[in-house]
């Protein structure tokens, strides 16, 4: 559980999003057809100089090349393969976006304290849904849609007050950067717990949320 891939591999995993080799558009298509997730193109990045930028033009992009292009990106999502490689193929180096709140909402932790977390479900034989963890050192557990707003008071059940805990519950009007988006020179959006057919189907974030607070609360 605790291995980081970037790839996905192996025979069980056949028909499941792979990453190295295959382009963004190729992943994209993947994301749509094979886990029916929605998605959407992101900004991508421009080299100048031998430096990479973000297409945003701002210079001080804090995700460059990872973040949405417009405001009313919600429209652009879709969950058709078919409309996925029309949008990409307008541009094919953009990144790729997965809104939250439909498919799937995210609960979202700093590095450290999420691999703390997945030793803790490990030894409690949870059953985990994928696990992103980004070059902004954040990983994000994939839950069902609507566990976010039910997050604020299973914290508070828990003893902790959300707002001490570095613990984002991502949901409606939200969005993860999905591998292998890259964000600027920092690397690659990988998998911490790759997308598989036992994973289909997601935890409720009731079932993660106690390891999640308890890592989030050692790593203060």
């Amino acid at each position: 559980m605790l291995c980081v891939e970037e790839t996905i591999v192996g025979p069980e995993t056949a028909q499941i999003p792979k990453q190295r080799g295959e382009s963004l558009l190729e992943t994209a298509v993947r994301y749509a057809e094979e886990r029916h997730w929605d998605v959407f193109p992101g900004t991508w990045l421009e080299a100048h100089d031998g430096v990479q930028y973000c297409c945003c033009g701002n210079t001080g992009c804090p995700a460059p090349g990872a973040h949405p292009r417009h405001a009313d990106w919600a429209a652009q999502t879709t969950g058709s393969a078919t409309v996925a490689r029309r949008l990409w193929q307008t541009q094919p180096t953009s990144s790729i976006l997965l809104p939250t709140g439909r498919t799937f909402d995210s609960l979202s932790v700093p590095e450290s304290a999420g691999f703390l977390a997945l030793a803790r479900m490990e030894r409690m034989e949870l059953s985990l849904g994928p696990v992103t963890l980004s070059p902004d050192r954040r990983m994000h557990f994939f839950v069902l849609p609507g566990g976010s707003v039910k997050v604020p008071d299973l914290v508070r059940g828990l003893g902790w007050a959300l707002g001490s805990l570095d613990l984002l519950a991502l949901g409606e009007g939200s969005y993860v950067a999905a591998p292998p988006t890259r964000f600027g020179s920092s690397g690659a959006v990988q998998w911490a717990c790759r997308p598989t057919p036992a994973n289909r189907w997601l935890p409720d974030a009731e079932e993660l949320i106690s390891s999640l607070a308890y890592a989030c609360g050692r790593d203060r």
